[in-house]
């Protein structure tokens, strides 16, 4: 019987088309009917799960609903749901972001309400089920950590241990997991409308792979040493390409896609095909290998302001004595996108590019020593301690940090770097520049109490002052320029929206509502 398994979800948006990926139960053709028209995608198949993304071009004004059909039978939307609708980017460029990251996928019960807070992104969903058009956002930013696959729910650890016994224990094994692991985070009710009818833009952080991806050589080098990493890095660099990354890409550069023309060669134009699951494990399984050999990162133009999303996980190069957090490739890439015109750069990291200076001076220290500045004992201590407690932001790649400093400074525009992972937000502002660091996070992942007082002591106290002497004594320059958090930090589960040009709020939710927690005009 045909039907969805996830989705619909709108993804890329811009004045004159939309996109709309779904997972169906069966291979066939999807088709999206808007407005009087009817647009259509044969599915491709991977490891036995059936995909589609429908493109609807030359549009020339919104489409106030749309429904989605298999085989000729209407399967969206929901009975009980607004409809789901499209609001192409406005001429005058896009008007409001909202942005967060670190959402987990458990239950909505007091038990999980306890532990993980209000789910501040369905929260946000049924309040734009009710608010006007002055609320709604043109796009959404999820900016990494959209599913835990090496913490997964209780829902999730049931469906492992009805598949298996064998390593990783209590993590995601293989495709056919992580296809679920998607499943169960996009499907409530709430969640999945909320999807259908606002555009979304997606990078991925560790969690989606595994917590401290990449954050060094001897990092791979010890997880190379397990019987199950290369499998599992391969699974989820394959699901997220799938799941993720294929929405981020407009039309045009999906038709130039290599791996999705061979995906739908071997479907065939009914859909109904060959299975291209061994092509898209040997594309994530280079891609791991190899960064060079694909882009995660993406730019869209959003009228008076540019979108960059950078790979911060992906793309980084982890020689010892020359960490950067892009490769020279990804550098290259960069350097062209900020170069765009544009009044504005809207710059998505995952992680925070600006931390409390303190604590950028403790991972610029740890660097160093991990590189050996200290000798070789120190050096293996470092690694250890750069690994227990994530010392692997922008600040422990230095070479990286005063590169894409020094680039912003110059640029002489204002600069918004939008980011999340640290499960506190906060803002920061260069001195002197116009570069701002905007950080909200996490959507549903609170840090316990005892750990909250923790991080306000050591990274808002201590570490302001030693994170500077450290340095010092590492024999490490000062940044190319000063910053200072001028807002927050703040600790419950948050979801953000920019306002362009200037104005950014944060929102938590109490009761199921969505309330501000702080909002603020950049100078």
């Amino acid at each position: 019987m045909p039907a969805l398994v996830v989705g619909p979800m709108l993804r890329y948006v811009d004045a004159v088309s939309a996109s709309i990926w779904v997972e169906t139960a069966e291979p066939g053709t999807v088709t999206v009917e808007a407005d009087g028209r009817a647009y259509r995608s044969p599915t491709f198949t991977v490891h036995g799960h059936h995909y589609a993304i429908v493109d609807l071009v030359e549009l020339s004004q919104d489409i106030a609903s749309y429904s989605v059909k298999l085989g000729g039978e209407q399967v969206w939307p929901l009975a009980g749901r607004p409809p789901s609708r499209i609001r192409l980017l406005p001429a005058e460029g896009a008007r409001r972001l909202a942005f967060g990251s670190c959402r987990t996928s458990v239950p909505h019960d007091a038990a999980h309400a306890r532990t993980h807070g209000e789910d501040v992104l369905r929260s946000y969903g049924e309040h734009l089920a009710r608010a006007g058009d002055e609320e709604w956002p043109d796009l959404l930013l999820l900016l990494g950590d959209q599913v835990y696959a090496d913490n997964p729910s209780p829902e999730m650890l049931a469906y492992i241990r009805a598949r298996r016994s064998t390593p990783p224990q209590g993590e995601i094994a293989d495709f056919e997991e992580y296809a679920e692991l998607y499943r169960q985070a996009w499907t409530e009710p709430e969640i999945r409308w909320l999807l259908s009818t606002v555009p979304t833009a997606m990078i991925f952080d560790d969690h989606d792979v595994r917590d401290d991806w990449n954050t060094s050589q001897p990092w791979r080098e010890e997880m190379a040493r397990t019987s199950w990493w290369g499998h599992r890095v391969v699974a989820g660099l394959g699901a997220y390409w799938v799941y993720q990354h294929l929405g981020n890409l407009s039309p045009a550069e999906r038709a130039a896609d290599p791996l999705l023309r061979t995906l739908l060669d071997y479907a065939g134009s009914d859909g109904a095909g060959l299975d291209g699951g061994d092509a898209l494990d040997a594309f994530a399984e280079k891609a791991d290998a190899e960064p060079g050999s694909n882009r995660w990162s993406y730019a869209r133009d959003l009228g008076h302001a540019r979108l960059i999303m950078v790979d911060t996980r992906c793309a980084r190069q982890l020689t010892p004595g020359n960490r950067r957090m892009l490769d020279p490739a990804e550098w290259a890439w960069l350097e062209e996108q900020v170069a765009v015109p544009a009044e504005r750069l809207i710059i998505g990291s995952s992680i925070p590019f600006m931390l409390p200076e303190g604590v950028h001076g403790v991972q610029n220290w740890n660097e160093a020593l991990c590189d050996g500045k200290w000798g070789a004992t120190v050096r293996r201590w470092s690694e250890r301690f750069r690994q227990a407690i994530d010392l692997e932001h922008w600040a422990a790649f230095r070479r990286s940090f005063d590169d894409l400093a020094r680039l912003l400074v110059r640029l002489g525009k204002p600069v918004v770097i939008l980011s999340g992972d640290v499960h506190y937000s906060y803002l920061a502002k260069a001195n002197p520049g116009r570069v701002y660091q905007v950080v909200c996070s996490p959507i549903r992942n609170p840090l316990s109490p005892l750990l909250r007082w923790a991080n306000v002591f050591t990274q808002f106290s201590i570490a302001t002052l030693v994170g500077g002497l450290l340095a010092r004594l590492a024999g490490i320059p000062r940044p190319p320029f000063r910053w200072r958090v001028t807002k927050g930090p703040w600790f419950q589960n948050a979801l953000a929206t920019l306002t362009l040009p200037d104005q950014v709020t944060w929102y938590e939710s109490r009761d199921g509502t969505v309330k501000p927690i702080d909002s603020v005009h950049l100078e």
